[in-house]
This record gives structure tokens, sequence and C-alpha cells, in this order.
């Protein structure tokens, strides 16, 4: 006799999450206090639902990932027949799966030119860690060992393992773990609402830009190692760096022998309207790392894709790479991401978001700049922010501190239907790519309402 399990209530779950469930980056005690996590029960299209019957306008794709939207059963259909083929090989024993060699040769020919080598790993942070490693590993295969120094920004994000976070420029990360480790620097942000408000944007991108040529000769040109960035900065605000800034990070790379490492986790698989954040900045890396948009969220997935400059060394010098993960080149994950490119291929949405929705997009963030605490209104392709300030004209925020202001928009939001992120005082948006012209209507309409009622709490 089989008996069925009753399902679990609400209630329960919420208990339990407390009792023992820890989610990422949260303040447990608060969790507490709030009565545990809100539980999402499922998803379709651009929409999330509840357990407590609401509907939500996810307006960050999940974490930055969900490109094709959610609910493509032919993602489930993939999945399950490369699970009853070979749900898992390693690529450990001199072996690989058909599905993980068919997706590397996808991504070099999407990456184009020198880069033609792939890694797998699970997540981005796996990725940032792999391209970490692989550039010390060149530097001592190239006679240079004393190149070893990464050089960061502030406020980027690269990953919340101990080199990820490192890497990264988030401060209260580093405040936990005594991080970052030895070997990294970090230098300003192209900020250009933040930190060159006064500012020509001609003026301000050389200025950032220039402070990591300030910092390669503080250092020593012999001791760096490479350069790492986002295109777009996601999770430090989106930051959208005027396009000189990257025209000269790139030469004064090639200028000193330092390898161009681009974070293309969140900027990847279409977001900005390219393929690859690198390909619309005019930039020629040396690596690029990659997750969230490679299978939509759908599996955990990541590359490091690497020029063949430093592969072709590596096999020179018949030198091993002593690295790798249980998962990496996972075959059902592999095949699952295969679909997910043939699917933003098959649609057209790289195109769509060049062309299309992501001009519209940003048309609709503009309109919310009549509102008086809305400093700025920022996007590419679809990605976008809106900056949170006490005064219209002006870069100034609410209270003693970034960080006052943004919650209490956030909260207004998701109170009204529309999931966004707050980063401080800015309100990130990444919607998927499949987001309809009428759905970003929605997604300003809530945005504005929530703008107005945020702006008599702040009053």
């Amino acid at each position: 006799m089989t008996t069925t399990k009753a399902p679990t209530t609400t209630a329960r779950l919420r208990e339990l999450d407390i009792a023992h469930h820890l989610p990422a980056q949260q303040n447990y005690r608060l969790m507490q206090q709030i009565g545990g996590s809100r539980i999402i029960t499922h998803a379709e299209g651009c929409f999330i639902h509840d357990a407590d019957g609401n509907t939500i306008l996810d307006g960050m794709a999940g974490l930055w990932c969900v490109n094709v939207g959610y609910g493509r059963a032919e993602l489930a259909d993939v999945a399950r027949e490369q699970m009853l083929r070979l749900p898992f090989y390693n690529t450990f024993f001199r072996t690989a799966t058909a599905p993980t060699v068919e997706l590397a040769t996808k991504i070099a020919a999407i990456t184009g030119g020198r880069l033609q080598h792939v890694f797998f790993s699970s997540s981005g942070s796996e990725a940032n860690d792999t391209a970490f490693r692989l550039v010390r590993h060149y530097w001592d295969l190239r006679g240079q060992p004393q190149r070893k120094i990464f050089i960061s920004r502030w406020n980027a994000y690269h990953g919340s393992t101990v080199a990820g976070t490192s890497l990264g420029g988030m401060k209260l990360m580093h405040a936990q773990g005594d991080l970052p480790i030895p070997g990294i620097e970090h230098i300003m942000q192209p900020y250009h609402f933040g930190e060159g408000f006064s500012e020509t944007e001609d003026a301000f991108a050389e200025r950032a830009a220039n402070a990591l040529e300030e910092r390669i000769l503080q250092l020593g040109p012999d001791k760096v190692a490479a350069f790492i960035g986002e295109p777009v900065q996601g999770a430090g605000g989106v930051i959208i760096p005027p396009r000189a800034y990257w025209e000269r990070i790139g030469a004064i790379c090639k200028k000193y022998g330092v390898l161009l490492v681009c974070d293309e986790v969140i900027c990847g698989f279409g977001r900005l309207g390219r393929w690859f954040g690198f390909q619309h900045f005019g930039l020629d890396p040396d690596l690029i790392t990659m997750a969230k948009g490679l299978s939509s969220g759908y599996l955990p997935i990541s590359a490091t894709v690497v020029s063949q400059e430093i592969i072709g060394l590596l096999r020179d010098k018949d030198s091993e790479f002593f690295h790798g993960f249980t998962y990496s080149g996972h075959p059902t994950c592999a095949a699952v991401a295969l679909r997910n490119i043939e699917i933003i291929e098959r649609e057209g949405l790289v195109k769509r978001v060049a062309e299309d929705i992501g001009p519209y997009f940003n048309a609709g963030l503009q309109k919310l700049r009549s509102h008086a605490i809305v400093g700025e209104a920022r996007s590419l392709g679809l990605i976008g922010a809106i900056e949170i300030v006490r005064q219209a004209g002006t870069n100034l925020r609410f209270g003693d501190k970034e960080g006052k202001a943004g919650p209490i928009v956030r909260d207004r939001c998701i109170a009204n239907g529309l999931m966004v992120r707050a980063v401080r005082d800015s309100i990130v948006i990444c919607p998927p790519l499949i987001i309809t012209r009428a759905e970003v209507d929605k997604l300003v309409a809530i945005f504005d309402k929530s703008l107005t009622e945020a702006a008599a709490l702040l009053a």
C-alpha cells in the first residue's frame, strides 16, 4: 500500500526555513524576526508566484540570469533526455562527454578571435577562481613568477569564494574572513554619477582609467599579472562606464603587458545587446568568465574562456594545470546550456535587446526622471538603475550616508508586484530578455507608483 505525502504548508515551510535553511547573504536574526523567507512556488515567462498567492513581475531575471524566461519545457526535456542517457561523468580521467565538447565549441564560435579554449565550472565564483589560478600559472611558465598581482575595482563583484571575494571590491565582504588575500589591489570604479558628478564624461573616463596606469606604475609593471573587470558592474549598482573608459583600459593593459580578464557573468548572453560585454565595448581580452545566462539559470554551469596564447604556452611547456571540480563539464548542465543558446539564437534575442526592447526599456526608465527623488536613470540593453536622491539635479542622498532610501523604494516596488534590488541607493533592474513592451510598461508603471509612495515615506 502506498501513501501520498501531504503537502507541506507555507507556514511550516517558513518554520523549517528558519530552523534549517541558511539563505544567501542574509542577516539570520532578521530572517527569524520576519518569520522566514518568501516561498516562491512557480513561474512562467517574466513572472514569479509565491505561496501567498502574489504574482510578481521579475525585474531581476532571478538573479541576473533567467535570460530566456521561466517555463521553457524544452530545457526540462533536454535535461531529462541527457540524464537518462548519461546524467554525469567527470573530465579528470582524460574523458569528456558529447554535450561538454559541443558546448565548448559553440562558446568558442560566439566569443571568436583568440578566445578558443573553455574550462567549465559550476558558478561565476569558480570561473573567476579558475582565471585567477590560470593567470598566475601562466606567468610562472613565462619565467616571470613575480607577476602575481591582480588589479580590480572598488564595488566590483567577482563571487563569494575566498578568491572571488578578494577580487571583488565589496568592503563589507572583505571585513569578514580577513580579506582580501595578498596580491590583489583595487582602484576607483567608473561611477560617473557617484564619483564624477561635476565632471564631463570624457574627463571622468580619463581620470578613472588613468587610475589603472597609476597603480601599475606604483606597484611596478613587472609585478602586475592582470586587470579584471565587469564590462558593466552589476552587483555594484549597474555602473555603466563611458565608452572611452574601456578603450583607455584596454590600451593601458597592452602597454604594460598586463592580461585583461573580462567578467561576463552578468553581461554575457545578450544582456547588453551583444553576446558579450567585451564585444559591445570593443575589447580584446585574454580571458573571459561567464555563468548565469549560459544556462539562463536552469542548471548551474559556468565557464572560463582562455586565449590561444595562454593555452599555447601550457602546451609548449608540457605543463599540467592542477585544477578542476567534480562537476566541471557536467553533461546535463552542458546539454541544457547548449539548448539555451539555441533558443537565444532562434528567437533573435540578442538583436532584439539591441534594436527593440532595450531602447524601449531605456525610454521607459527615462520617464521616471520626473520624480523629485530620482537623480539619474541609466541603462544599457536590458540592465539599468535608478538613483534615489533627496534633491533633483544633485547626487545628494537621504540621511548621513548612502543606503537609507534605496531599501524603502525596493520594498514598495516588491509590495506593488515588481521584484527589484537595492544596491545602497541605486535600484537595479535586469528583466528577462523575453520581456514584452506591455510588460515593460507594467514595470515602469509599478516603479512610478512605488517612487511616489517612497517619496511620501521619506518626506
